[in-house]
């Protein structure tokens, strides 16, 4: 049997309480009863993200693949769905699912990841292009994410009038007004939820394939927003952090085939949420005290490069 890995079980622990430990418990032999029923082998070490494990497999009949398990969660509900729907159009393949265990069978990809990369122009390119090949068509199974308009707009208000954010007037009624004009009603489109340099791997069947999606319907350009805030960090620290960021938007709106404008709504929208985000729970990079001042003082300046000008 497999060895669950001690600093998964260390940080689902701290997630999700002592609640967890007989999921925890059962892992290994869960593992063992999946591989049994999909023909496979392992194939190397055991690996974790931050919800479930990976194991690197070798089916008997076929290959290569990983046996991803999470932990169940409203949250990863969807991704099988997902995968399912873009029969690996842009992402990796998935040959089996288990619902009932949150458990997949998925083409094996490498560990490289797209957030590896030092180019900003490269990353930008190449995740609008990934964008665009996810955006399809979405079955009726996927969430919309346009039923958490109602949710973000009482957050807005409430987080605006009872936190000490430093927003500008003009930055949060730019996000108001995203929220009412472009996320109330969205297309039918597949979107990720998660989309991010460390969700996009390097592969054997195309270069770069997307893993590890939430799966909604919505619009692809949404995505966008996910995405900078994730390079913000290190755009922020160049000589002209204002013209990157707009770079990096216009790069990946063209290879996207979406709306600039409308990207960096988006955009915009995602950085003012993550800004009362951190007031609330902190960052991942830092929770509490000046490592957490310092995070916020980035996400506010983020903010304001990516507030659009008020309407002549």
């Amino acid at each position: 049997m497999i060895v669950v890995p001690a600093e998964f079980v260390s940080t689902t622990v701290a997630r999700e309480g002592e609640a967890c430990t007989p999921w925890l418990d059962a892992l290994p032999s869960l593992v063992a009863e999946l591989l049994d029923r999909w023909n496979c082998e392992p194939d190397g070490a055991v690996m974790f993200g931050g919800v479930g494990i990976i194991v690197p497999v070798r089916r008997r009949d076929a290959g290569v693949a990983v046996l991803k398990v999470s932990f169940p969660h409203p949250g990863n509900r969807y991704e099988p769905d997902a995968f399912a729907a873009w029969a690996g159009r842009g992402a990796v393949v998935l040959h089996e699912r288990d619902d009932d265990h949150f458990a997949m069978l998925l083409e094996r990809a490498h560990s490289t990841t797209l957030a590896s990369l030092t180019d900003e122009d490269e990353i930008a390119e190449v995740a609008g292009r990934l964008n665009h090949l996810l955006a399809i068509d979405a079955p009726a199974a996927l969430p919309r994410l346009q039923d958490q308009a109602d949710s973000w707009a009482e957050d807005l208000e409430k987080d605006a009038r009872t936190l000490p954010h430093g927003l500008s007037s003009r930055a949060l009624d730019a996000a108001r007004a995203t929220i009412d004009e472009l996320a109330r009603t969205q297309p039918n489109l597949i979107i990720h939820g998660d989309f991010h340099g460390r969700n996009i791997l390097r592969a054997d069947r195309e270069p770069w394939l997307a893993v590890d999606p939430k799966g909604y319907a919505g619009d692809p350009a949404s995505d966008a927003g996910t995405l900078l805030k994730t390079r913000a960090l290190t755009i922020l620290t160049t000589p002209d952090p204002a013209k990157g960021l707009h770079r990096s938007l216009d790069i990946f709106a063209e290879a996207a085939h979406l709306d600039r404008e409308r990207v960096g709504r988006w955009a915009h929208l995602h950085a003012v949420q993550t800004t009362f985000w951190g007031h609330h729970h902190g960052y991942r990079r830092g929770r509490t005290g000046t490592a957490l001042t310092n995070l916020l003082a980035l996400v506010t300046t983020l903010v304001n490069h990516l507030t659009p000008p008020r309407p002549a």
